[in-house]
């Protein structure tokens, strides 16, 4: 039955890149507070046993579902990159340079000294930095340099013995650096500063939310009194009686009539208000001073929550608060503010930028939602639709323009395909974020060819090396574990000097800044744990698409320096 099992596996290679993404994402599920082995390090550990048994893969599925993920990656980066490039995220871009070049350094360093070959050094490079992404590009710059078919074959096996080794305290590691060790060496009181920092930028920690039976927004009736405030006002000047607070008049009952609230709508004594705002201030400030009143056909006024792309040039960049005083945004509320690639939720605060390619939740009455959509953007209607022709035509074109080589003299430069396909990705991610009349990908079509599409090439790598990788590990020996420590270790210290005291990045956020600068997603959740606040996220976004795309070439740049 075994022997059965083991030449099927040998005959249709194909389950076996299968059996190892099946115990890949399984086992790489199991999480001790928040840190695991994840998918790809399981993926390739259970893919190197499997490959014990001797299974041959021929044909170009490595490279296509590579080609896969970095196009997914670009895609997902591309709004923030461009913008970290060329906007107001430059002082964020140019740290996370400074970072990646710190992590590059490290590694050749730690690969020089320790005598490493390429296929290790590249190995110890991502496994310590968890940039799984840099070994395809490693991987081509290697089988471009022209050496023998069975020494590129050797360096290529050494690859993932190293970076399995070094890639749980990669990921660990950077999380313990970051999150326990970098508020003390710091001497930085976390939970402390991103509190100063909402108070800095006019906001407040709010409890509760969705699947609670609290919520922040709300619309109650009010029976003016004869002798309220907002007697004798016109709505738009009742509103401003709250000048700190953002409330509206939606519809008002006067002489037993209902209608729409305009601005200039004059108020009397005795009028049934309908007003919307924050659930607090309608409780403390309306309601101790007014009759609130179950009036429900005054309330009945069709109410409804959307998700809206950001493309309007006009709104970029823009604040919130700025934002806030358009007409456009009369009547709406703000619930939600999703930026990045891995959907990192921005805290909402006066002083908070709004780029475009965000995703933003708001509430209010129909026809005023549509009025703060138009303003924004488009709405972001749910869809299992992929832009397929998208897709295939812009990875073509990156791949064709990557495979492009220009010879310096005798050394030949090229971005290779797969750089191509990652450079095609930011562009077509940022060509989307101003135009999104076309190439729709949905969510979970790029968390797909993302974390599928890497996990199939980590696979066949894994399975491909599975027979050297034992021995390879017998020679390397368990020092190469001590280097990744230090390879891991070194740039995250420096970075975190370099943020706070070089870029003068404020204490609530330059933590999340080197989290980003890594692509150290766990750091980040350790972070804003320890912080008891989301404000550490401000830092990670654009750090975190720079930081990507860097580390990943640098795989190709480390093949150069090494041979």
């Amino acid at each position: 039955m075994i022997n059965w099992f083991f030449q099927t596996l040998k005959s249709y290679p194909e389950i076996a890149i299968f059996l190892s993404l099946a115990l890949g994402y399984y086992f790489g599920s199991f999480t001790y507070k928040g840190l695991g082995l994840g998918a790809v390090t399981a993926t390739l550990i259970a893919a190197v046993i499997i490959g014990q048994i001797g299974i041959t893969i021929s044909g170009p599925l490595k490279p296509t579902f590579f080609l896969m993920f970095l196009f997914a990656i670009g895609y997902g980066v591309g709004p923030q990159f461009v913008r970290g490039i060329a906007q107001d995220g430059v002082p964020q871009a140019v740290f996370a340079a400074v970072v990646c070049v710190f992590c590059l350094a490290a590694a050749y360093v730690g690969a020089k000294l320790a005598g490493y070959d390429v296929g290790s050094a590249v190995g110890l490079y991502a496994g310590s930095q968890t940039i799984s992404a840099s070994m395809g590009l490693a991987t081509d710059a290697i089988n471009r340099t022209g050496m023998p078919a069975e020494e590129a074959k050797k360096l290529l096996d050494a690859m993932p013995v190293a970076y399995a080794v070094t890639y749980i305290f990669g990921t660990v590691g950077s999380a313990i650096v970051l999150a326990l060790l970098g508020p003390a060496l710091l001497g930085i009181d976390l939970e402390a500063a991103c509190k100063k920092y909402e108070e800095e930028h006019g906001g407040k920690k709010q409890t509760g939310g969705p699947g609670t039976a609290w919520h922040q927004f709300d619309v109650r009736a009010f029976r003016v009194a004869e002798r309220g405030l907002a007697v004798g006002k016109t709505v738009q000047q009742a509103e401003a009686l709250l000048p700190d607070h953002r409330v509206f008049i939606l519809r008002i009952r006067q002489a037993g009539k209902i209608m729409d609230a305009t601005a200039d709508t004059v108020i009397h004594a005795g009028d049934v208000v309908a007003v919307a705002g924050r659930r607090d201030v309608l409780v403390s400030l309306i309601g101790e001073q007014a009759e609130e009143i179950d009036d429900r056909e005054l309330l009945a006024m069709p109410i409804e929550g959307v998700d809206i792309y950001v493309t309007n040039k006009d709104v970029d960049g823009k604040t919130l608060e700025e934002l806030a005083s358009q007409s456009s945004a009369r009547g709406v509320f703000l619930r939600k503010i999703t930026r990045g690639a891995i959907a990192i939720d921005i805290p909402i605060l006066p002083n908070t930028k709004i780029n475009r390619g965000d995703i933003v939740t708001i509430v209010g009455r129909t026809p005023d939602v549509a009025a703060a959509t138009k303003m924004l953007g488009r709405p972001d209607r749910a869809t299992d639709v992929a832009d397929v022709a998208f897709i295939g035509a812009a990875i073509a074109i990156g791949a064709l323009i990557g495979a492009i080589v220009y010879k310096a003299g005798s050394v030949p430069l090229t971005l290779s395909t797969s750089g191509g396909a990652l450079i095609s990705g930011l562009f077509f991610g940022w060509l989307r974020s101003v135009h999104p009349t076309f190439g729709r990908i949905p969510s979970p079509t790029v968390w797909f060819m993302n974390s599928v599409g890497l996990n199939i090439f980590i696979a066949v790598v894994g399975i491909s090396s599975g027979p050297g990788f034992v021995a390879g590990l017998q020679q390397l020996g368990f020092s190469l574990f001590f280097w990744g420590v230090a390879v891991t270790t070194v740039p995250l210290i420096l970075a975190m000097y370099v943020g706070k005291y070089v870029f003068r990045f404020h204490d609530a956020i330059v933590l999340g800044c080197c989290s980003g600068a890594r692509t150290t997603t766990a750091s980040l959740g350790m972070i804003n744990d320890r912080a008891k606040s989301q404000i550490p996220g401000l830092g990670y976004t654009v750090t975190y698409a720079v930081g990507n795309t860097l580390l990943t070439i640098w795989g190709m740049v480390l093949v150069m320096l090494m041979t």
